[in-house]
């Protein structure tokens, strides 16, 4: 008999078709539970992870695969009390997410959004725009060092840029000071980015007083998660002139978007789409039924969760 497997957030065709052939999948519906079944695993997404009210009516629940690298929409000390093994697919995305962090970086100095909707409009030759900011030899500074930033200060370097980090602790990294003051790190630094690994422990770690001294002339590209960023102060920053620019893949209460920053041309918008390529996407998908795999085998998870 296939194990009932629980997925909670959909995923693409060749992959849910896999999933189909080795379990008894039952979709959730938002509101209500398959009764009387015993889910041994569960799949979803990063962003919605697993309710906790979910992971309390599932008594004989194993595993859960998470198809993205954020852990925060998981209550992993539950997890860890119940001996649940909690799977995610970092590795697989570190590229597209580095790159999506440069692009946000290359939009937002050079204006990329206000130059094609003048063209768009019929009014290149009939209104100007003003200069936009060199991205090659200015200073970037990153909040978060793991994979993903890494990548980001490859990808940076080779654009000249002066990379500094602020991280849990020193990584010893190669042409890359670290920096222990989040605060002093954003006062030396043109670009801010944000890579750090969501959670209660980063809520809010860049506070008013980190886009403040980021300053007027800053920008501050958010990839990781919007909790990691102090949304209010944010946007009253940017309103009054305190933050320059700002390039956000990622909100506080998704997919809903403060509109003030809707409004604000000085803001590049993206719907948490950083690991969104076909190439990715299906490499995560992948990895997500060989970790379930592996459970129900009993070999050694691919990519597990320390819990």
């Amino acid at each position: 008999m296939k194990p009932h497997l629980l997925l909670i957030e959909p995923m693409m065709p060749e992959i849910e078709a896999a999933l189909d052939a080795a379990y008894t999948v039952h979709r959730w519906q938002k509101d209500t539970l398959p009764s009387d079944v015993p889910i041994r695993a569960i799949a979803t997404g990063g962003g919605t992870g697993v309710p906790r009210a979910i992971m309390d009516a599932l008594p004989a629940l194993e595993v859960i695969a998470i198809n993205g690298i954020g852990t925060d929409a998981v209550d992993l000390v539950e997890a860890a009390r119940r001996g649940i093994a909690v799977t995610v697919t970092r590795d697989v995305l570190t590229d597209d997410v580095a790159d999506l962090a440069m692009a946000l970086m290359l939009a937002s100095l050079r204006d990329l959004l206000p130059g094609d909707r003048l063209v768009r409009d019929g009014l290149w030759g009939k209104q100007g725009l003003p200069l936009a900011r060199k991205v090659s030899g200015s200073r970037l500074g990153i909040v978060g060092m793991g994979q993903v930033g890494q990548a980001i200060a490859r990808r940076a370097q080779a654009f000249s840029m002066q990379v500094s980090y602020f991280s849990r602790r020193n990584l010893d990294l190669p042409f890359t000071p670290f920096v222990n003051n989040l605060v002093a790190l954003a006062a030396q630094s043109d670009v801010l980015v944000v890579a750090a690994s969501g959670g209660p422990q980063s809520r809010n770690l860049v506070n008013r007083e980190v886009i403040e001294a980021l300053g007027p002339n800053g920008l501050l590209v958010n990839v990781a998660r919007g909790t990691v960023v102090d949304e209010q102060a944010l946007v009253a920053a940017l309103q009054e002139g305190r933050l320059g620019r700002a390039a956000l893949d990622v909100f506080v209460d998704e997919p809903n978007v403060p509109d003030a920053l809707k409004t604000m041309g000085n803001v590049v918008l993206q719907p948490h789409r950083a690991s969104a390529t076909l190439e990715t996407r299906q490499a995560m998908g992948r990895l997500v039924v060989d970790n379930l795999a592996a459970h129900f085998a009993g070999r050694p998870l691919l990519t597990p969760v320390a819990l």
